[in-house]
């Protein structure tokens, strides 16, 4: 009898990756999905220590998990629980002596010995796996991989050595490593055959990808990376996130140039627009260096669009350096963004310094910067209306006979179609803007199109 498997899955694209990843090890051991925990024989938190009190509400959904699982038991129904992720790899032991119902506690990279540590479980034993063997990992990974759908996510790279004062990523996913680029070429190869049209590279870090040269005769940057993959036939558009503006050199730059299979949109963190704050957080870079590096992408990709990462109310930041942040959100101009009030993370230097800020400062700055943010969303979106973008369709509306996907700009468009057109990239004219949305109508309804590449890129020089 087939075993049931129910995966939460918190946080970012990477542990969305990772989550599909334990299910495919899972699979040949006779697991399949079930739609909700209570009917699950193995439940797997796999969590995010990246979000406000992530520890905390783990410990919440495990006291549900834990209440479940003794009525399961009584029934005569066993249930295995298992924490995976950063939140397991930071507190290990703690989560198993606060939570005794927990079976499993792995850090992200140790799922690929998911099946030896449930008959591990099985047999009694608690199981604690926090090591960093990232590199046996993505070893002993099974080389099957079914995408979810046209779009599909790649790890490429793992783990972090900036240290930025607020961030965990360094302690909980360890030191950067990045895949070879004959490892990621066969994966992105699988999974364009197996009806992927678009692929995200992922990464802790992406842009500081040095992945070993086919040849094994040194390492290759993002940028050549993204070449190689762009000439898979089956693949029609590449994105990658999340980036470090440090590490936005010439050849990837070259690459939003070059390539027309790299889609006009990057998620560029900033963080904020105070030198002093950036700083403080360890970023290495000045509120100019990213004008720049925005500078030449605009020049070079004319019509890219930018997304960031922004912090609030990081200890000792001052009125001065808020207003700093806005002006640079006034003068860049972003289509989407994402923001947050500084919380402190249990081991982070931030952590321990005096000059936290009080609750409330931190609040509402978020609230202005988020309005600001949010118009500057709404205006993208409304200057698309009479466009005609491609898009990829990519799954069912909300509305019967809809189709949702995204332009070439991240933007979630939603169009009157036929299901025939899943897995799709269609011409749509842009005629509704909302505020995280566009809607249109299709522009060329051919159903039977063979999936057409992405035009080539006007040359033009890359600025100095």
């Amino acid at each position: 009898m087939a075993q049931k498997l129910f995966i939460k899955t918190y946080g970012c694209q990477m542990n969305a990756y990772d989550s599909a990843r334990m299910a495919e090890i899972l699979a040949p051991l006779g697991f399949v999905a079930a739609a909700a925990a209570a009917e699950a024989d193995l439940v797997i938190l796999n969590t995010c220590h990246i979000r406000e009190k992530a520890a905390e509400k783990v410990y919440s959904e495990l006291g549900r998990l834990s209440r479940l699982k003794a009525a399961r038991q009584a029934a005569g129904r066993g249930m295995t629980l298992a924490v995976a992720g950063c939140v397991a790899q930071a507190e290990g032991a703690e989560i198993m002596r606060r939570q005794p119902a927990v079976d499993l506690v792995f850090g992200p990279q140790a799922y690929h010995r998911l099946p030896e540590m449930i008959a591990r479980a099985a047999r009694g034993y608690g199981v604690l796996e926090t090591a960093f063997e990232v590199e046996r990992k993505f070893d002993e990974l099974p080389e099957v991989r079914v995408p979810g759908g046209p779009a599909a996510f790649l790890t490429i790279q793992e783990g972090c050595d900036r240290f930025c004062t607020f961030c965990v990523v360094p302690y909980t996913r360890g030191a950067e490593y990045s895949r070879p680029v004959a490892e990621v070429a066969a994966e992105a190869r699988r999974l364009a055959a197996a009806g992927a049209s678009e692929i995200t590279l992922l990464g802790q870090n992406v842009n500081a990808y040095h992945g070993r040269a086919p040849d094994g005769a040194g390492s290759w940057g993002l940028g050549r990376l993204i070449a190689h993959l762009s000439e898979i036939e089956e693949l029609l558009r590449i994105r990658y996130t999340t980036s470090h503006p440090c590490q936005m050199d010439d050849e990837l730059i070259e690459a939003h140039r070059d390539i027309g299979k790299l889609m006009p949109f990057l998620h560029l963190p900033v963080q904020s627009g105070s030198d002093r704050v950036l700083e403080a957080m360890n970023r290495r870079h000045r509120a100019d260096d990213y004008r720049r590096i925005v500078e030449r992408l605009r020049r070079v990709r004319p019509g890219i669009a930018f997304s960031s990462d922004f912090i609030v109310g990081y200890p000792g930041e001052s009125e001065a350096d808020f207003a700093a942040t806005l002006a640079l959100v006034r003068e860049i101009g972003f289509a989407q963004a994402y923001s947050f009030k500084y919380s402190a993370r249990p081991g982070t230097p931030a952590a321990l310094l005096e000059d936290q800020l009080p609750d409330e400062v931190k609040v509402e700055r978020l609230r202005h910067l988020q309005a600001l943010l949010a118009r500057q969303q709404r205006a993208f979106n409304e200057r698309s209306i009479g466009e005609r973008v491609e898009v990829l369709l990519e799954r069912r509306g909300r509305r019967p006979g809809q189709l949702a996907g995204r332009s070439p700009h991240m933007q979630v468009v939603n169009v009157a179609a036929g299901d025939e057109l899943l897995g799709r990239v269609v011409e749509v004219e842009i005629t509704h803007a909302r505020a995280v949305s566009v809607a249109g109508r299709l522009a060329d309804a051919r159903p039977n199109a063979p999936r057409q590449l992405a035009p080539p890129i006007e040359e033009a020089r890359i600025p100095a």
